[in-house]
């Protein structure tokens, strides 16, 4: 836990070196954070670019076997973003889908106006292995979790196009009917296990049919986290309270003689009664009164 890093932090039993791309005033707790030297790791700046540039270029002029002439730079530093690795990974595509356009030329010339069709045409817009996967994904989730089905299938067919594993897709769509709909809607987990099932069998094309399907279903149902936040909240109890022992009135008596124990004793069926329910304690003693579920206005009685 970040409080047991502390100690050891402070005993000087570990020397701690981190990196995160989140803000650590948010992420990492106020006495650790107090106790270290926060380094701001900056976008690089147009001079920075332009040097990896031309370190690249010789490389790459190696690698096709031709002179590169780079007529302009400005849509280089436009998709990389200040990240170098954006901008080497824009740069080796370029030039390597030029020189595969061009085996005859002596010499290729790269625009913005090329170097703007080919990443518009190929992975990069998407980066599969890079971080702009998580973004996509990321967005996709938070669509259908914002109830847009037009934002959902733009993210859904941005990942298509660029080749993601369709069951990795649907798997994520099956996580959030019950993370994010919940019982607001028990169907959307029914057609999202469907639809996993469904995209297993037949794969692309025609499953990005199911998976559009599936899409804007869930973007367009009502939305609950009661059970996310319920099961949560129980597992947090579970992990760091003394929860207290199983009441003997429901606990099992399976061998000959365990009720003379308490075991199972004053126990009321609840099927027999009227509505086939019956006030009687079930939680432990020390935990009575908790409540982890709470319903949502989208639920139905």
């Amino acid at each position: 836990t970040p409080y047991s890093l502390l100690n050891a932090v402070e005993k000087g039993l570990v020397i701690l070196i981190g990196a995160t791309t989140e803000n650590p005033s948010f992420e990492v707790i106020s006495p650790l954070l107090s106790r270290c030297q926060v380094y701001v790791l900056k976008s690089l700046e147009k001079h920075d670019l332009e040097k990896l540039i031309n370190n690249a270029l010789p490389v790459l002029e190696n690698d096709c076997g031709k002179k590169i002439i780079l007529q302009e730079k400005e849509a280089f530093m436009q998709i990389s973003g200040g990240d170098a690795r954006k901008l080497l990974n824009a740069l080796e595509l370029v030039v390597g889908m030029t020189c595969e356009a061009n085996p005859e030329a002596e010499s290729l010339t790269i625009t913005n106006e090329v170097t703007t069709q080919y990443i518009q045409n190929n992975l990069l817009k998407y980066d599969r292995m890079g971080e702009m996967h998580y973004d996509i994904i990321s967005a996709f989730i938070k669509s259908m979790r914002g109830s847009d089905p037009n934002a959902a299938v733009y993210y859904l067919a941005r990942m298509i196009e660029a080749g993601e594993d369709p069951l990795f897709i649907a798997r994520r769509m099956l996580i959030l009917a019950s993370e994010d709909i919940g019982n607001a809607n028990p169907n959307a987990l029914l057609l999202a296990n469907t639809c996993f099932d469904a995209v297993n069998k037949i794969g692309f094309p025609e499953s990005r049919i199911i998976l559009s399907q599936t899409a804007i279903y869930l973007a367009s149902s009502p939305k609950s986290n009661a059970s996310y936040m319920a099961i949560n909240k129980a597992l947090e109890d579970v992990k760091n309270k003394d929860t207290g022992e199983v009441p003997m009135h429901i606990r099992n008596a399976p061998a000959e003689g365990m009720e003379q124990f308490g075991y199972r004793d004053g126990y009321k069926y609840p099927h027999n009664y009227p509505g086939h329910y019956v006030e009687q304690q079930y939680l432990p003693d020390k935990m009575l009164g908790t409540k982890y579920y709470i319903k949502d206005e989208n639920i139905e009685d």
